[in-house]
């Protein structure tokens, strides 16, 4: 049963294996240990009894963290089908004393942290050619996944399910993993990163110096669970001062540990992490099913599933899937039908070619959706207990899904609950994210898209030292962020920011650094950027209930040096400087017109005027000031004069395709349906001779071809039903209505003249 003599026992277990937990606790229950030691951080030791206190739900994780640095920290997840939960389950109710036993994080982080200062002094280069995990053989990662593949297995994880989670007799399972992984680590090559072979050494020393330590304690059977990598390493000891002077002298950082909610997300390998499994819920099947499959019911499961979501799946579907995942398990000399044979049968039987039942059943069958739950008594800083306090009063769910909350600030309690989620955007915890709104565009309406994410409970910790609350941490981070802002566009984002999270204090710290800032820089594209977010205030100042007035009042200091300086700015500007500022005018131009001041509009008219006729200023910016005048000052003989001197035959093609480019950079939809500016370019297009015609075309075509292709074919469309009507195009600019008939047909005689009739 165990693979070493007495009084220690070790049991080499997979992370989060279903058929290791369960011929676990069977091989625990036959020994009766007096010492349960478990692979896991020390620190987290006086943890270890909420393991089974009411009201804690795996999956969980044990979180380590360095108070003073939070960003050093360490997770240990546990599911209801780990060998190490079901150990610390089975020492708990038998009442066995338990402790874990790995390298405490006070020197794992503490090492860490070193190799990270050590890494930032060396180059790229020096790094590249040190090596790196990337690398190494994948057998420390996942030795048994290379057994598996070595037996012939599709992978790793069809091997240990057939070989290990569905075996009902695990009296010899530890004995032969430990063999298995001796043989393994004998072929292994050493580790070329220094940093993780000195890692693993201290590791598996610190592991001995725990085992010795229980021994000298007079226990006579110790159960000792571990990774099955490590197994070996702990088999045969060697001295005890070897390992001590190991140990000697190791970096140390303070270590605080507490509880927090896992989910099966980033249980799974996909998440990124390391000691993953492909799939958490079919484990769980796995683990409430004895280690059957089953297909009957998780076929059943399948159905119920598929029907929720609006899909056909018929009991003669589920029928013939569970048919067939026998037949191919029979076919394939397998003991029962696995993972990879239900798989196989669904895509068969109930895809019909497409992906959309196979990627449902992946997401809700194969990783899951299970959030954990954590007991009252775990430690907590004030920060999340006022945190989870104010989720329970503005009823906002924690799950690990996305849920969608729609808000309507008129609303005491939606608004309340905007600002509380803007609250925690500025603490670094982007629980919600705000979509666009389906429907009524009015101001007084958000959509959230919520999703909670276990890393969270490390940046509640990393914002705890600003404040106690939500409120208050928000305030003081904002305001340390505002005396850090490094430009203007960070600072406007973060007045934007405050003014949604209603943190007034904050607000008036970071627009006492906006103005001052503002009035020393005469960077105008800086300026430009500043200003939409300012712009916003329009509408907070009346649904949201803020005072707006000191926004406002930077807002029009801006707004007037902007003016003053656009035109100079636009001075000599290549291709690439000239399309970002071309942004930056329609960005700022739309601003203008959200904050609806008629002084701006005033203003940025002239300013318009400026740059759409100065000397020196790149094509493309003329041409796009041209167009917004255009759109909204109602300039069009002035447009007209415009774009005839800008596409004129002595203009050089290049200047004249960048004009037509800014003119018309908002895609081709507005000119299908606005007449005016129809008119002008059908006008244009229309007046020029054969020659010129040639000569524009490339540039024309250039510039249409950005267009979506629907816009292109209805542009040419209304071109097609208007050819016949010359007079439709010119009364759209209001040419017909003003033509003097008596002077033209005073021209009559001349033209019968010049053509010969």
């Amino acid at each position: 049963m165990a693979a070493s003599t007495n009084p220690v026992h070790l049991f080499g277990i997979r992370h989060h294996g279903p058929g290791c937990a369960r011929s676990l606790v069977k091989a625990l229950e036959a020994l009766q240990p007096d010492g349960l030691l478990i692979e896991g951080p020390p620190e987290a030791d006086s943890l270890l009894a909420l393991a089974g206190a009411e009201g804690m739900e795996p999956p969980v994780a044990l979180l380590l963290y360095a108070p003073e640095a939070p960003k050093y920290a360490a997770f240990y997840p546990f599911a209801e089908f780990s060998p190490e939960w079901q150990a610390i389950r089975y020492a708990l109710r038998q009442g066995v004393p338990v402790q874990f036993m790995d390298l405490p994080q006070t020197h794992a982080l503490a090492l860490a942290k070193e190799r990270e200062a050590i890494e930032a002094t060396l180059s790229t280069t020096t790094l590249g050619e040190s090596g790196g995990e990337g690398d190494e053989p994948d057998l420390r990662h996942d030795p048994l996944g290379w057994l598996g593949q070595a037996a012939g297995y599709g992978g790793g994880e069809e091997w240990w399910e057939h070989t290990v989670e569905q075996r009902q007799d695990g009296e010899h399972l530890f004995a032969a993993i430990a063999e298995a992984l001796t043989a393994v680590r004998a072929e292994t090559p050493p580790l070329t990163d220094p940093f993780e072979a000195r890692r693993e050494i201290l590791r598996e020393a610190f592991m001995r110096k725990t085992i010795r330590a229980a021994q000298k304690q007079g226990r006579e059977r110790i159960a000792v669970v571990c990774g099955a990598w490590h197994v070996p390493a702990l088999a045969q000891m060697p001295s005890v001062s070897a390992d001590n002077e190991l140990l000697k002298g190791l970096p140390k950082l303070k270590v605080e540990a507490t509880w927090i909610p896992w989910t099966y997300e980033r249980l799974a390998a996909a998440s990124g992490y390391r000691a993953g499994i492909d799939a958490p819920a079919w484990y769980e099947h796995l683990w409430r099913r004895g280690g059957r499959a089953d297909p009957a019911v998780w076929f059943a499961r399948v159905a119920r599933l598929l029907r929720e979501a609006q899909m056909d799946c018929s009991s003669a579907h589920i029928i013939e899937c569970v048919r067939l995942t026998e037949a191919l398990a029979a076919m394939r000399d397998r003991p029962a039908p696995g993972l990879a044979e239900m798989l196989e049968a669904a895509q068969t039987v109930l895809t019909t070619g497409e992906d959309g039942p196979l990627r449902l059943i992946r997401r809700d069958l194969l990783v899951g959706r299970r959030f954990g739950a954590i007991a009252e008594g775990a430690p907590t800083v004030p920060l999340q207990r006022d945190l989870e306090q104010r989720q329970k009063t503005l009823r906002l769910k924690v799950s690990a899904t996305q849920e969608t909350l729609e808000l309507d600030l008129r609303k005491d309690n939606d608004l309340t609950r905007s600002q509380f989620l803007y609250r925690l955007r500025l603490l670094r915890i982007p629980w919600g994210k705000v979509t666009e709104a389906r429907g009524g565009k009015g101001t007084f309406r958000e959509i959230w898209a919520l999703q909670w994410q276990p890393e969270f409970a490390l940046a509640v910790i990393e914002a705890a030292p600003y404040g106690n609350t939500v409120a208050e941490a928000a305030t003081a981070l904002a305001q340390r962020t505002a005396t850090e802002a490094a430009d203007l566009p960070t600072l406007t984002d973060l007045v934007n920011q405050l003014l949604l999270a209603d943190l007034p204090e904050a607000l008036t710290v970071a627009m006492r650094e906006l103005e001052s800032r503002a009035a020393l820089t005469g960077d105008v594209p800086q300026l430009m950027a500043a200003i939409p977010p300012l712009a916003q205030v329009s509408r907070y100042s009346d649904v949201r209930k803020t005072d707006a007035a000191q926004v406002l009042h930077v807002l029009d200091s801006l707004v007037i040096r902007v003016c003053i300086g656009l035109a100079m700015a636009c001075q000599a500007l290549d291709d690439d400087a000239a399309a970002t500022m071309t942004g930056q005018i329609r960005a700022l131009h739309n601003a203008i017109k959200l904050a609806d001041r008629p002084d701006h509009h005033e203003a940025w008219r002239n300013t318009l005027r400026q740059v759409a006729d100065a000397s020196g200023v790149h094509d493309q910016v003329r041409g796009v000031a041209a167009r917004l005048l255009l759109d909204d000052y109602s300039a069009a003989d002035d447009t007209a004069d415009r774009m005839s001197r800008a596409l004129s035959r002595g203009v050089a093609p290049e200047a004249a395709a960048a004009w037509l480019e800014g003119f018309l950079s908002d895609g081709g939809a507005i000119l299908v349906h606005d007449n005016v500016l129809f008119g002008l370019v059908d006008q244009w297009v229309t007046g020029l001779n054969m020659d010129h015609f040639t000569q524009v075309l490339p540039l024309v075509r250039r510039t249409f071809a950005t267009f979506p292709a629907p816009a292109r074919r209805q542009i040419g469309e209304r071109v097609k039903r208007e050819s016949s009507n010359v007079g439709l195009a010119e009364s759209s600019i209001g040419g017909a209505q003003d033509w003097d008939l008596a002077r033209a047909e005073a021209l009559i005689p001349a033209l019968k003249l010049i053509l010969g009739r």
